[in-house]
């Protein structure tokens, strides 16, 4: 019973430590309420359209000007006009009154009139990828849409009753993006990033209050801290786990279900189906928050240090690059941060309708990192209890 009261106090501390700091408030609840709508916000629309081209038409044909018009047509491109010239094209460019430029060849009506395949070149501005993904799109849309013409059109005049049964290409292709039906960045990038931000919101808020505890050791004439914990290490780490638990389950809902739900991102499910698996990340982010706040001697470490990390951490989750394209230290690295598993483990039960069976690799890799945190937590924190106090140097009065 001696052993749970002391569970409940530190509970009890911990919490009237988070409510009674600004900082803390702000990291813990100011953040992740504000930064996901802020985020899908910045990403809407989620596909971008009518990108402005220019075209340089050397030919001057029938043909040419229906590839212009085809071109024109797409979702993507917005032809804003004809360059006399490739030089003129790049002025326009350069004045940022285009994002890309077609140069449609002297003699491509002539070579498709004669059987043989025509190049057109395309320039792109490669200062935003989603601008060339589009641009990828449209321009491999229409040159299938031609070639299928053409072909039509060849055994219409050389096949006779053939012509009536070509109504395409003889193989085809069609695309379904699983996941993100849209194909839209903010459903793409939106779910890895939400949980990243539960991670490092809980690990801004637990460094900071550990630097607020610094500094009042370094104030205190017996280089203790006021409102340290009169508990085991146990009791400690487990109390201040519960506590920060208790204010991330209703945030997680909010950011893992609510958001979605406003700005219609990919949703499979309900918040039960992936819970389990959001739970298991969320303690070992606190024990994990609990070990590196060991390190923390000022208030300011945890905006420098974990907000610094945030960058870093997104690219190891494998959101922007794939993790079996990681060398073998920054793959191990990943391995030792929740949110890598958090993010790989969520996509799929979010956006493609897994179970926490089909994702059981990473599932049992977060309880992994939950128990080794765990331990490095209790250590560190017996080491901490057991460390002498800091006698601070007698101040003398100026005469």
């Amino acid at each position: 019973m001696n052993w749970f009261r002391s569970l409940f106090r530190v509970w009890r501390r911990e919490t009237r430590l988070v409510f009674t700091d600004v900082g803390v408030m702000l990291f813990f609840f100011a953040l992740p309420l504000a930064y996901p709508i802020v985020y899908t916000l910045i990403y809407n629309p989620e596909v971008v359209t009518e990108i402005p081209t220019v075209v340089v038409d050397n030919s001057r044909t029938a043909e040419s000007r229906e590839l212009t018009r085809t071109l024109d047509a797409t979702q993507a491109i917005d032809i804003k006009g004809y360059a006399a010239n490739l030089n003129e094209a790049r002025r326009a460019w350069a004045e940022k009154e285009c994002y890309g430029i077609i140069e449609i060849p002297a003699d491509y009506a002539k070579l498709i009139g004669k059987g043989e395949p025509a190049t057109i070149s395309f320039y792109n501005d490669m200062s935003l990828l989603l601008r060339y993904r589009q641009y990828l799109f449209a321009l491999t849309g229409v040159q299938m849409h031609e070639v299928s013409k053409i072909t039509a059109e060849r055994v219409a005049t050389r096949g006779g009753i053939l012509a009536t049964r070509v109504t395409g290409l003889p193989v085809d292709t069609h695309s379904e993006c699983l996941g993100d039906p849209t194909q839209g960045f903010a459903s793409f990038v939106m779910p890895g990033i939400v949980v990243l931000i539960l991670q490092q919101s809980m690990l801004l808020g637990i460094t900071m209050i550990a630097g607020t505890s610094a500094d009042r050791r370094r104030r205190s004439r017996s280089g203790r801290d006021p409102l340290d914990y009169d508990a085991g290490p146990l009791a400690v780490v487990l109390g201040k786990s519960l506590c920060y638990l208790m204010l991330y389950i209703p945030l997680s809902y909010y950011i893992l279900h609510i958001v979605p739900e406003m700005f219609s991102l990919p949703h499979v499910g309900d918040f039960l189906d992936y819970f389990p698996y959001v739970f298991a990340m969320l303690v070992a982010t606190s024990f994990m928050g609990q070990t590196i706040q060991v390190f923390v001697r000022e208030r300011e470490t945890s905006l420098l240090v974990v907000v610094y990390t945030s960058v870093i951490f997104l690219f190891l989750s494998g959101l922007t690059w794939p993790r079996y394209a990681f060398n073998k230290f920054w793959l191990m690295v990943s391995d030792l941060i929740p949110a890598t598993w958090g993010v790989e483990g969520f996509i799929r039960i979010n956006s493609n309708g897994a179970d926490i069976a089909e994702v059981g690799r990473y599932y049992w890799s977060m309880w992994i990192l939950t128990a080794l945190y765990f331990v490095t937590a209790l250590i560190l924190r017996a080491y901490l209890s057991h460390r002498p106090a800091h006698t601070p140097v007698p101040r003398t009065e100026a005469s």
